[in-house]
């Protein structure tokens, strides 16, 4: 099922005005959650962790015969993070750590560590494997001014940085996928690597050159958050290498993030409490990649090196959360300039060689708009139909990629249905349908972009979310 535009529009619109009116809204404040203990209320050392199997599958559409790859599967219709096949089994997260207080019998210190085991972006970048994503310890000494240092998540956008196992969803929004989970690669992708100048499948693909940034950095954090009766306001200024998990920074500029929320705090604790909480962050740093050269010179053929130069990127967002009773809502907006990510040549799956005979002849390559801009927004609802034991969610999500200039515009949206099925409070199982629509508005119908993309499917997914 492909979702017309007028019918897309009306159901955003739906969504929006059903969130507005709802009359009683998930309000944790993350930035205490997951940098600070409560005093004497934790052990030294207290061992946790989860897993998620997944199963995910889509109708594993191939791209128009008529389009430079036509006939090969779409990459958009392959399973992440392999992109081999269109239905897998797999264990997606597997993560396990330990976090507490009274570090060297000191109640001001806490820790935080934490090490992923699953198939994922994380771990299946370049030297993929097993990684520690979190690794920090707060010094709570200063009244008002929390120091957090290491590796751990930035403050920024709700939706990636709430904890995942409690994330009501299984797949992020478009929206954060492409602006805010980062993916780091040596070149933007141009010009194409060719079968004629010595490239190879292997070489061209321009492949990550490690783990998704996965909404971590390494860096030092000041941060707290006040109360005022039941309000509760919340701030946070970090300095990070930018330059994701566990590596040191390469381009000697420190990312800057800053982060602001002020919640009505209506009750209960931890991920769950009920609020109204609303929030502004802004993300500020730079990439070096390679751009411009000829040929396959880096991949592995002949030609031109191209130069490796420095780009601005940021990326700012608001949004709010709400929790109340058996409701919940949230609604984000998030705009992106610079280091844009643009999929891959054709939509087809990086390294696939395309159906041109002679010199067009060329490999498919991951791609990234240095100088370009995008924004997006998502809204979500969701209910206990069956409190403690059923919920019922809807999610709305809009990306415009590479605003800049009609021709190269992409816009991606989704209508996710979901329903959780909570066993008991640390085991329950999530099942997602995503009706998705993807279109270059600035093209015609005719044009290539579009034919390309009216090959996405829809997507379901099932989830097991155990903790421990």
């Amino acid at each position: 099922m492909q979702i017309s535009n007028p019918a897309r529009l009306r159901r955003g619109v739906a969504v929006v005005m059903f969130l507005l009116a709802a009359p009683s809204v998930q309000a944790a404040n993350w930035l205490m959650l997951q940098g600070t203990e409560a005093p004497n209320a934790t052990a030294e050392t207290v061992l946790w962790g989860f897993l998620q199997p997944q199963y995910s599958l889509t109708d594993g559409t191939r791209l128009d015969a008529t389009t430079p790859f036509g006939g090969q599967l779409a990459v958009f219709n392959t399973i992440a993070p392999d992109l081999k096949t269109e239905s897998q089994f797999q264990i997606q997260r597997a993560r396990i750590g330990v976090r507490g207080q009274n570090f060297l019998l000191n109640s001001k210190v806490n820790y935080f560590i934490l090490g992923e085991f699953g198939n994922n972006g994380i771990t299946t970048g370049d030297g993929g494997g097993a990684r520690l994503t979190d690794a920090s310890v707060t010094l709570n000494y200063i009244p008002g001014v929390r120091v957090r240092t290491g590796l751990f998540k930035y403050p920024g956008s709700e939706e990636g940085y709430q904890a995942i196992h409690v994330f009501d969803y299984i797949n992020f929004t478009n929206v954060t996928d492409s602006l805010l989970l980062e993916r780091f690669f040596d070149r933007d992708g141009t010009p194409g690597c060719t079968v004629l100048l010595g490239g190879t499948a292997a070489t061209c693909a321009n492949n990550q050159n490690g783990p998704v940034g996965a909404f971590r950095d390494i860096g030092v954090q000041l941060f707290d958050a006040f109360t005022f009766g039941q309000f509760e306001l919340s701030y946070a200024f970090m300095l990070g290498n930018g330059n994701g998990i566990n590596r040191g920074d390469n381009d000697g500029d420190k990312d800057k993030y800053y982060y602001l929320s002020g919640e009505w705090v209506l009750g209960g604790e931890g991920p769950r409490r009920e609020g109204l909480k609303c929030y502004v962050w802004n993300q500020d740093g730079s990439r070096k990649i390679v751009t411009g050269g000829t040929g396959t010179q880096g991949f592995g053929g002949t030609g031109t090196a191209g130069v490796a130069s420095k780009f601005d990127r940021s990326r700012i967002g608001t949004g709010l959360t709400f929790r109340k009773s058996i409701f919940r809502a949230g609604a984000e907006y998030i705009k992106a300039d610079g280091m844009i990510f643009d999929g891959t040549d054709g939509g087809a799956v990086p390294g696939a060689l395309n159906n041109i005979v002679g010199p067009g002849s060329a490999y498919a390559t991951f791609n990234i708009a240095p100088v370009d801009k995008a924004d997006g927004y998502y809204v979500d609802f969701g209910i206990d139909v069956m409190p403690g034991r059923l919920e019922l969610d809807i999610r709305y999500d809009s990306l415009n990629r590479r605003t800049n200039a009609p021709a190269f515009e992409r816009k991606f949206d989704t209508l996710t249905l979901g329903a959780q099925w909570f066993f008991d409070r640390k085991n329950r199982v999530t099942l997602n349908y995503e009706f998705r629509d993807a279109e270059a508005p600035g093209l015609p119908a005719t044009d290539v972009a579009n034919k390309v993309l009216n090959a996405i499917d829809n997507r379901i997914s099932l989830q097991l979310t155990s903790i421990f």
